[in-house]
């Protein structure tokens, strides 16, 4: 169902160009800060294998050493056995999932959830770049498609891109948050931080579970987007929506007929905060007329490192 706002271009479809503006707002911002999970007092941090790593150094073989890390070279000089030793990387990754389910074309204050959700991924994006991030994009429900981390301005222009060109296409066809994060899993040993931006609308009894195992592999923040209307109980009156090219008014008059409205409109917030809050991850909701700066700075203001 969507609000009867006015269809121009930054209202409830992406505007490129304000995504790409959102880059000078977020230059003024502090630095997002690194903070070494490492051992102290003296101990080296672990040595681990996978992708991500950095070579720290090579030392003897010794048994049950992946023999898919040999030092051949050093082996070959020094005529004894010797497997390389990697650490993991500095340089993060982060991993936007993008809420494009039909239940975020819906607005009515500034602009769609849509569009409050692209710009917040903007944002985000370029928050990582400050921090040195690679930066992709998983969107699901009416589209399902994915932009793997990739570093640099153009990666985030990437990203951009991509989201606007989803944005631009028909809102067919709904995803569950718990598939799309059975997806995200796929991915994930290509990203250290994980941010979810969504209306909760997606949110299904199997996300948690799903959820939980992404924990397990990434810092994982959630960013809800919210209508005003889905926020508070509206005041009485007539309200305008438009669902698939159909126009029609909801008079809201009564009391009990104002809070079923709201209880209805306000239960995707309520699956999304609690799903957060039951795994203790950082949250932040903002509505449509927010500056979404704020809510990701303290989300993705720090970054950890093994």
């Amino acid at each position: 169902m969507n609000a009867a706002v006015t269809d121009v271009e930054g209202r409830v479809h992406v505007s490129l160009p304000e995504l790409i503006a959102l880059r000078s707002r977020v230059t003024r911002a502090p630095a997002p800060q690194v903070i070494s999970r490492a051992p102290r007092h003296g101990q080296r941090p672990a040595r681990l294998h996978g992708r991500g790593m950095d070579y720290a150094e090579s030392r003897v073989y010794q048994a049950g050493d992946d023999v898919r890390r040999m030092d051949w070279r050093l082996t070959a000089r020094s005529g004894v056995a010797h497997t390389k030793l990697f650490q993991e990387e500095r340089e993060g990754r982060l991993l936007i999932l993008l809420d494009m389910n039909a239940s975020m074309r819906f607005g009515t204050r500034t602009r769609f959830k849509s569009v409050q959700a692209a710009r917040a991924a903007a944002t985000a994006a370029w928050y990582a770049l400050r921090g040195t991030e690679r930066v992709g994009v998983l969107a699901f429900g009416g589209q399902r498609q994915v932009v793997r981390p990739q570093g640099g301005a153009r990666g985030a222009l990437t990203v951009l891109g991509a989201i606007a060109a989803w944005d631009a296409l028909p809102a067919d066809g709904d995803e569950s948050l718990s598939s799309a994060l059975q997806r995200a899993g796929r991915l994930m040993h290509g990203a250290s931080r994980v941010l979810l931006i969504s209306d909760g609308f997606a949110v299904d009894e199997a996300a948690r579970g799903r959820m939980l195992g992404l924990v397990g592999k990434a810092e994982v923040s959630v960013l809800g987007v919210a209508d005003a209307l889905e926020l508070s109980e509206p005041p009485a009156g007539r309200y305008p929506f438009a669902y698939r090219g159909t126009h029609y008014d909801i008079a809201l008059q009564g009391d009990r007929q104002r809070e079923e409205f709201a209880r209805g409109l306000g239960e995707g917030q309520r699956r999304l905060t609690a799903l957060a809050g039951g795994l203790g991850l950082r949250v932040r909701t903002i509505d449509t007329t927010d500056d979404p700066l704020d809510a990701v700075t303290a989300l993705l203001g720090t970054r950890r490192t093994r």
